[in-house]
């Protein structure tokens, strides 16, 4: 997906399902247990944590994964491999320190009223920081590599599954006569971050097979595996993001915090707020950055080609800077 436009009506329709579902999951749960409508946003404030874990390396796949210039597509995959497999190993550790650490979470995130009956919410929603850790790694590498359909499975997938196990097993009209809890909720949610994450990373591997397949020569067998040295590139420029990300994430969970303190009514109020700036107003932003940062990353690199790859320390002026906008970029091929 070489064009702007295209890329960006591919991210907009993949940050929109989700953001659907975490609407409708409000809906769902308050026909259950209405008391239980702020339990869900435990999900929501796990993920938070994981998010800081998600804007380390994963936010460096724009600047070198992205670099299709300096880099050869081979390079690009094997950075790919590594990133992936170690966000998938770092969001099983975070998983691991949810589920024991659950009473401890659930005291700081859920009222007090219902706060006994959520730590097993939180047991069940621990997996999202494996499932987010694996989609976001997957999503970001493939955006990079001009690959949007991917990132668009993934949310597909999850709706679809969410969709229909939410109708078969918590709607209205589910079958059995079983009543649903919460923690149904909880699990089919985790079941489908799941299946979608695996979707996510058997669609990427395809991918990853297809475009070796393009390439040709010696660059074929070289530098498509996953190396520790393909770890310390992706490493350097995370440091910046990643500390950004928990100065920003940490700040926000302790005004989260101090909000769930002052009771069940607000701390719901503040969840339905985040439900609707996250799954109406976000979305075409989210959809924008994903496709602005994704041809920057591409003009950045052509820019960085030119200048000499050797050059430790470029200047960019002013004009460089903004003639790494896609518009910008647009224009001058006109011209030309």
């Amino acid at each position: 997906m070489g064009r702007y436009w295209g890329s960006l009506a591919f991210n907009f329709l993949a940050f929109l399902l989700p953001a659907l579902y975490s609407t409708l999951s409000k809906l769902w749960v308050a026909n259950i247990d209405a008391s239980h409508v702020v339990t869900t946003d435990v999900y929501t404030y796990i993920s938070v944590v994981a998010q800081v874990l998600n804007d380390g390396l994963p936010r460096t796949a724009w600047l070198i994964i992205g670099d299709n210039v300096t880099r050869t597509l081979s390079s690009r995959i094997g950075l790919s491999y590594t990133l992936v497999v170690f966000q998938a190993l770092m969001g099983f550790i975070m998983t691991v320190i949810f589920v024991a650490a659950a009473k401890s979470f659930a005291a700081s995130f859920v009222p007090a009223d219902v706060r006994q009956s959520s730590v097993n919410y939180v047991r069940i929603s621990a997996p999202v920081a494996l499932s987010s850790a694996i989609k976001v790694a997957v999503s970001s590498s493939t955006r990079a590599l001009d690959q949007p359909d991917v990132p668009l499975l993934i949310s597909s997938t999850g709706f679809i599954v969410n969709i229909t196990l939410d109708l078969l097993f918590i709607s209205k009209f589910h079958v059995g006569a079983f009543k649903p809890t919460i923690l149904t909720q909880a699990g089919i949610r985790l079941a489908c971050d799941m299946v979608s994450a695996v979707a996510g990373l058997v669609y990427f591997i395809y991918i990853a097979k297809k475009l070796r397949q393009q390439i040709k020569g010696p660059e074929a067998q070289v530098g498509s595996q996953i190396k520790p040295k393909a770890l310390a590139i992706l490493a350097r420029p995370a440091v910046y993001t990643f500390a950004e990300s928990v100065i920003r994430n940490s700040i926000y969970l302790w005004i989260v915090s101090k909000i769930i303190a002052l009771g069940q009514d607000y701390a719901t109020a503040w969840g339905v707020f985040n439900t609707i700036r996250w799954g109406l107003i976000m979305v075409p932003v989210q959809a924008l950055e994903a496709s602005t940062l994704t041809f920057v990353g591409h003009y950045w690199a052509r820019w960085r080609a030119q200048v000499g790859v050797n050059r430790r320390k470029p200047t960019a002026t002013w004009k460089d800077i903004k003639c790494l906008l896609p518009q910008c970029r647009k224009q001058t091929m006109q011209r030309r």
